[in-house]
């Protein structure tokens, strides 16, 4: 089996080459090959699959020729990633399997738009659903009791800004929310600081993977979120830099509502996975 792997601000992944949809991308594989001691160590698993020959997205064949099929850590399956369609992106590219300075990927959130922007990639991320029905909701985390916007991006995220990201401590753990019903499948946490006009930076806590470097929708959720507070306070909109553990990303509002996200990709290696590794059934 062929692996390339890379990451987006330090979010890695591992792409998996699967040109003719034959792959059984089991949960117990994927977590097997994220496993940071026994398999290849990632965030995530990226599985390059023909959107004609994915049932999940086949609608979407005539906007995208490849489905981004993503994986978290756990297994899972997610609606996006924004630093996952980077990284995918760019083996598209290096592979020759997209031409031009600009192309379209099928994923489970809708097909996205990607334009390769000076090196990196700028990735449109949609637009994001909030509940306007929906308070915000209670979050707790490391001792901590916080106030959080709930937002979909598509992938569910609760926005908690904050005085200092030092307070939540050295390890993240896993976050909980008192209304667990309005996230039935699950949500990425963030914990935001402003540092400044259209400035901000975060640490986040993602659904199937734990605390990471980096997330890329998460990014476009807090940038949302900031918004939301600058608007109310008279602050020019614009592209917010938005900071992570891993680097920097850049999320501009666009017409409609929509976000496109700005940042590097960066790949590591590439090789082959040994068969007597990847046919033990992992349980």
């Amino acid at each position: 089996m062929e692996f390339v792997k890379g990451h987006g601000t330090q979010n890695d992944f591992i792409v998996l080459l699967d040109a003719k949809a034959e792959l059984d991308l089991t949960p117990a594989r994927v977590r097997a090959l994220c496993d940071r001691r026994r398999g290849l160590g990632a965030d995530g698993v990226l599985r390059v699959v023909p959107t004609r020959l994915s049932g999940e997205v086949h609608d979407q064949e005539k906007a995208a020729e490849w489905f981004m099929d993503y994986r978290n850590a756990d297994g899972s399956t997610a609606e996006m990633c924004g630093n996952g369609a980077r990284v995918f992106s760019q083996v598209l590219v290096d592979r020759g399997l997209v031409a031009g300075e600009s192309f379209t990927l099928a994923t489970r959130g809708g097909p996205r738009e990607v334009r390769v922007v000076n090196g990196e990639f700028a990735v449109d991320m949609g637009a994001p659903h909030a509940r306007d029905e929906l308070a915000p909701v209670d979050v707790a985390v490391g001792g901590l009791h916080l106030r959080a916007v709930p937002v979909w991006f598509p992938n569910p995220h609760a926005v908690a800004f904050v005085d200092s990201l030092d307070a939540l401590g050295v390890v993240l753990p896993q976050p909980t929310v008192s209304q667990a019903e309005v996230f039935p499948d699950g949500a990425n946490f963030e914990f935001a600081v402003v540092h400044g006009e259209n400035h901000v930076e975060f640490r986040v806590h993602e659904r199937g993977a734990g605390e990471t470097a980096s997330c890329g929708t998460g990014a476009c959720a807090v940038a949302w979120a900031y918004r939301q507070l600058a608007d109310a306070a008279g602050v020019a909109s614009g592209p917010v830099t938005v900071d992570v553990p891993g680097g920097r990303l850049i999320a501009t509002p666009l017409s409609g509502g929509r976000w496109e996200l700005v940042g590097p990709a960066v790949m590591v290696a590439e090789g082959t996975i040994n068969d007597s590794w990847w046919d033990v059934s992992y349980e």
